[in-house]
């Protein structure tokens, strides 16, 4: 492997004539955590979509290593192939099955991990039996991580408003990535459950061993987790380096408070 799990180099998309995103490129190591911020606009979930293949880029690379050191170039892939090689992502505005227990959201994400066959399923054969358990226990282990599995019977849209988001984070990490985009993570979170969130997101980084590229506008959470942060405006990096280069650097500051804040 080359030391690194995703290249991104000169990604641009374009919607009818306007250019979203132009040139953006990054690299993330295995195990890095990473901030993709900018102000509203910036492009930053264009981005996530292009990565995650819910966009075709206009132009541009994204190579990514799966686990066996194998390189993919993933920039025109689909959502569900991308999945398959250890690609999940959350949504900025909460995409769950809302008329789904709170339990089969997480098994549906778990489906690609069964080895039973249609005989096994149709008999109730052994394995089929020992896959189901196996679904059950993990589903449950995750439920627990994020403290909602005495909900687990619940509709996922009954669920408050941070228990969802916790769910949406549930169910891709059930689907055994090794890179996970969490879009806006912490939006609609009070400070409590946003200091909660911060933990989370160090834990299971560690615990699942994930690379995390995530966009967030809280900057308490972004400065206080991520080892690296990249910075858009107007569709354009402006800057990237460490949270503490980040803070000082005079076209971030610009870019979110005003020209005349670095005059």
């Amino acid at each position: 492997m080359s030391g690194l799990l995703l290249k991104v180099t000169d990604l641009s998309i374009v919607f009818g004539g306007l250019k979203a995103v132009s040139g953006f490129s990054c690299e993330l190591a295995p195990g890095e955590l990473a901030g993709l911020i900018g102000p509203n606009g910036a492009g930053k979930t264009t981005v996530f979509n292009m990565l995650s293949g819910v966009y075709t880029p206009t132009a541009g690379e994204i190579d990514y290593w799966d686990r066996q050191g194998h390189v993919h170039n993933v920039a025109k892939m689909k959502c569900c192939d991308l999945n398959r090689i250890g690609i999940a992502r959350t949504f900025q505005n909460i995409r769950l099955f809302g008329n789904m227990t709170v339990e089969d959201n997480v098994r549906i994400a778990l489906h690609a991990q069964r080895v039973e066959n249609p005989v096994d399923v149709l008999f109730r054969l052994k394995r089929f039996r020992e896959d189901e358990d196996r679904m059950i226990q993990k589903t449950g282990e995750l439920l627990s991580l994020f403290k909602i599995e005495g909900k687990k019977h619940e509709l996922a849209r009954n669920l408050p408003y941070g228990e969802q988001r916790k769910l949406e984070i549930a169910r891709a990490l059930a689907s055994g990535p090794q890179l996970l985009l969490l879009d806006e993570p912490a939006a609609g979170m009070n400070p409590q459950e946003t200091e909660e969130l911060m933990r989370l997101i160090s834990f299971i980084r560690k615990e699942f061993r994930l690379t995390i590229l995530l966009i967030e506008h809280d900057m308490r959470l972004v400065m206080g987790i991520c080892q690296r942060i990249v910075v858009l405006d107007y569709g354009r990096t402006i800057a990237a380096g460490t949270p503490e280069e980040i803070q000082k650097d005079p076209a971030v500051i610009k870019a979110y408070l005003g020209e005349d804040v670095v005059k």
